[in-house]
C-alpha cells in the first residue's frame, strides 16, 4: 500500500507541475483530483486495517466528495 500511495503521490506531484508549467490548470484539474482521491482512498484501506475506524470513515466520505467534484468538472 505504500508504494501505491508513492506512486499516486508521484502522478499528482508530475500533472501539478505540468499544469503550472502549461497553464492548462483547467484541463488537468479533474485528473488531480482524481488522483488525490484515489490516494485518499488507499489511506482509509490502511487506517480501516489498523482498526481507526472513525478515520477511515472520515477518509471515505472525502474520497466520495472528491471523485464527485472530480467527475463533475469533468463531465461538464
Amino acid at each position: 500500500m505504500k508504494i501505491l500511495r508513492l506512486i499516486l503521490a508521484i502522478i499528482v506531484v508530475a500533472l501539478s507541475i505540468y499544469a503550472l508549467i502549461t497553464g492548462i490548470t483547467g484541463a488537468i484539474i479533474p485528473y488531480v483530483l482524481f488522483f488525490l482521491a484515489l490516494i485518499l482512498l488507499v489511506t482509509g484501506i490502511t487506517e480501516f486495517r489498523e482498526k481507526r475506524k472513525a478515520t477511515a470513515i472520515t477518509l471515505f466520505f472525502v474520497t466520495e466528495f472528491n471523485f464527485y467534484v472530480s467527475f463533475n468538472i469533468l463531465f461538464n
